[in-house]
């Protein structure tokens, strides 16, 4: 007798995802390392510059005393709140209160995704930009909710593209999520972006959440403003901000919501029952970070601001365009017609350039529709690495033509 098989029946949140478009270049890029061929990888935004000093000091000293070992609250140490606080208002010249309008993360990105369980449900929709960092889609979807993607834009055009699109729902969205510095665009704002935008919320009765992840990493002068900053913003929204860019902590995993704070509760709530907080260590040595490398953030942009140069200058070699980035650690870049291969979409030709130029690249599809047909590039490496792998794309999608062999002269007698 045959025994029939067990069927494994997940929930339709997992279904309701869109197939994950990075899959495939995770697993060549994978494969390629495994067999010994070193690939220069500016596919992910992970920083490989170290974490200051005197904070893995602190973690160890921290770690060391056995009374961190035990669980934490989900919500964040005092001292972490109250420092995090202290920052806003000495850098944004906001002010919160660290017991209600401040919770502390494991990283920006589960903050988001437990954010988006406690605000929203079947029915409810949200607004995004397209292209977009992926889980501005895909935790609003395993929420219940419906996503409707507005293509991006820093203006005012951009408002009221959004506006046109909310009269014609029922009923109206609940969320509007926006990001800048922007991942993966690195497009930015200035101040009345967010008094506009704030002025539409209010209008229409949408909550706002701000991604601020990339908020200190910042260029030629440029400064991105908080929407925290922003007249009315506490009443309608939050922001998040992280320790993993600026500070170099990305594997830390310490991030934080600040902002409204019946919007913070619910995510208080959330976290209650999924989690029992960031580990002690870890949030001691965050609060130094704040406190004693302040010029941290600075001494990174500029590392930042020195390899966007490079690679804009490889890319002015291949003839891609670009908006040269403000700010953030990526650069968005449009691939030449003439590089694509007949029919080759951008995430082919980003596994393309993995076997021929040994470089990994962010296909601009995998954020979204209006991401076809761009690269995103991080600037994770450091300028040796990054002039390389320039080389290494021209050398794939340039080749320079054979040299013709010299005939030597002969004589007539």
């Amino acid at each position: 007798m045959s025994q029939q098989s067990f069927k494994i029946d997940v929930s339709s949140r997992i279904q309701r995802l869109p197939p994950y478009l990075f899959g495939r270049i995770n697993k060549m890029k994978y494969e390629k390392r495994v067999a010994g061929i070193d690939i220069i990888d500016l596919g992910m935004g992970n920083p490989t510059d170290p974490t200051p000093q005197c904070v893995v000091d602190k973690l160890k000293e921290a770690a060391i005393d056995p009374r961190n070992h035990r669980y934490s609250v989900s919500n964040g140490i005092a001292g972490l709140r109250r420092e995090v606080a202290m920052k806003y208002k000495k850098r944004y010249g906001v002010d919160l209160d660290p017991e209600t309008e401040v919770i502390a993360t494991i990283g920006s990105k589960e903050g988001f995704s437990h954010l988006c369980l406690a605000l929203l449900g079947p029915g409810d929709t949200v607004i995004v930009g397209d292209p977009a960092f992926p889980i501005h889609i895909y935790a609003p979807a395993m929420a219940g909710a419906n996503v409707i993607r507005i293509p991006l834009g820093n203006d005012q055009a951009f408002l009221d593209r959004i506006d046109q699109t909310i009269d014609g729902l029922y009923p109206p969205p609940k969320l509007l999520i926006l990001n800048y510095p922007h991942n993966p665009t690195a497009m930015t704002i200035d101040p009345v972006f967010w008094e506009k935008a704030i002025e539409m919320c209010r209008r229409r009765n949408i909550m706002v959440i701000s991604d601020f992840a990339y908020g200190e990493i910042n260029f030629d002068g440029y400064a991105a403003p908080s929407f925290l900053a922003a007249k009315g913003a506490k009443e309608l929204g939050v922001e998040f901000t992280t320790m993993s860019k600026s500070y170099n902590m990305a594997g830390w995993r310490v991030g934080f919501c600040c902002g409204n704070s019946e919007m913070v509760k619910a995510l208080a709530t959330i976290k209650g029952y999924y989690d029992y907080g960031i580990f002690a260590p870890l949030q001691i040595a965050s609060v130094i970070a704040m406190r004693e490398c302040a010029q941290t953030p600075q001494d990174q942009s500029r590392m930042y601001e020195q390899r966007r140069d490079e690679v804009c200058r490889g890319l002015d070699k291949l003839g891609w365009s670009y908006e040269k980035p403000r700010a953030s650690m990526f650069v968005w870049a449009r691939i030449s017609p003439e590089h694509f291969k007949a029919g080759e979409g951008t995430i082919d030709f980003c596994l393309r350039m993995m076997d021929e130029a040994e470089v990994a690249l962010s296909p601009g599809r995998a954020f979204g529709e209006h991401g076809e047909g761009y690269v995103r590039i991080a600037l994770v490496e450091n300028e040796q690495r990054l002039r390389q792998a320039m080389r290494n794309l021209e050398r794939a999608l340039m080749p320079k033509p054979p040299k013709r062999e010299k005939r030597q002269k002969v004589g007539v007698k």
